[in-house]
């Protein structure tokens, strides 16, 4: 397929079957395989869906500048997308990110804010400080600030990802996907629900912070997820169930997934797994489970994430 620039090369993604996640007697599990998008993110859908809105509203002219706060993935994407469209862009992160994530932002051409942290590591009211910070850039500097936790028009970037899936499996029968803003889930919901499809979808949350289920937010490992407080994008209607999964049982799914079918992604793709495979222990043999794989695990080798469980720590998308 020809692309006349790099952002047409965002979506279309591969829905690949993980033999070996699949459990004795139970349905097919399939990931989204999002690491094929141009930064190697799911958030690259985001991205370009807030700049793009942003742009047709008048809100966002050209050449003007943009800002967010960030745990990596989504400044990757906004980078990339701001790059091509000509915006300068800023990003407030934290020193404690992975290093192969502020490379990135930096190389795709964002001026970076770091904001330290004690040690190395996350610490409570994190979240808060970087959010200041990004307000503080676009107080200085008049960037227009894609506010990603708050802001609906990355919806329609998941959407698609919704639209893909039925047309490459209109028999799947779950979906399961992390909460980070929580717009992939609620995006790709839409998408079914505006097809007349009856999946049933799941969200998924670590035990160690069980925010949905019973309102306790805590410290964890698993980078691309900070729920903080009631997700503003999460819609009750829009989901069936929430999956709370164990961290490391993540962790022991992105591992086994990366010797058995040679899939490298992340922490939140493990956690994915975990869940999907729970789901799929429910379905029939002849029913399908189908998942994301977030974004490539090329991005977390210097966490150690295939060495040992690192500590928790507070990460956001």
């Amino acid at each position: 397929m020809n692309h006349q620039n790099t952002l047409e090369a965002i979506g279309e993604t591969p829905l690949i079957e993980l033999p070996s996640m699949r459990p004795d007697g139970g349905a097919t599990i399939a990931v989204k395989w999002e690491g094929a998008n141009p930064t190697g993110s799911l958030k690259d859908r985001m991205a370009l869906a807030m700049i793009e809105a942003a742009r047709r509203r008048g809100e966002l002219e050209p050449g003007e500048p943009v800002v967010e706060f960030t745990g990596g993935s989504t400044g990757s994407s906004l980078a990339f997308v701001c790059a091509v469209l000509e915006h300068p862009f800023s990003v407030v992160t934290a020193d404690c990110v992975a290093e192969e994530k502020i490379a990135s932002m930096r190389a795709l051409g964002a001026e970076l804010e770091l904001v330290e942290t004690p040690d190395g590591t996350a610490y409570d009211g994190l979240f808060d400080d970087l959010r200041d910070a990004a307000l503080a850039v676009q107080e200085r500097t008049g960037a227009y600030f894609t506010d990603q936790f708050d802001n609906p028009d990355q919806l329609e970037g998941y959407r698609a990802l919704g639209r893909e899936i039925l047309e490459e499996r209109p028999d799947v029968d779950e979906f399961v996907m992390t909460v980070g803003t929580g717009g992939c889930a609620m995006g790709t919901s839409r998408a079914f629900r505006e097809r007349g499809a009856n999946v049933t979808v799941s969200l998924v949350e670590p035990a160690e912070s069980p925010v949905l289920t019973d309102g306790t937010a805590g410290s964890h490992s698993v980078q691309g997820t900070a729920i903080v407080g009631s997700p503003p994008l999460v819609d009750e209607e829009l989901y069936d169930r929430v999956h709370t999964i164990p961290t490391e049982e993540g962790v022991e799914c992105l591992r086994e997934v990366a010797r058995e079918d040679g899939l490298l992604v992340g922490t939140s793709t493990g956690m994915n797994l975990a869940a999907a495979r729970r789901a799929a222990a429910e379905h029939d043999p002849d029913g399908t489970v189908v998942t994301v794989a977030c974004d490539t695990g090329l991005k977390y080798l210097s966490d150690g994430l295939y060495d040992g469980l690192e500590g928790s720590t507070f990460c956001l998308c």
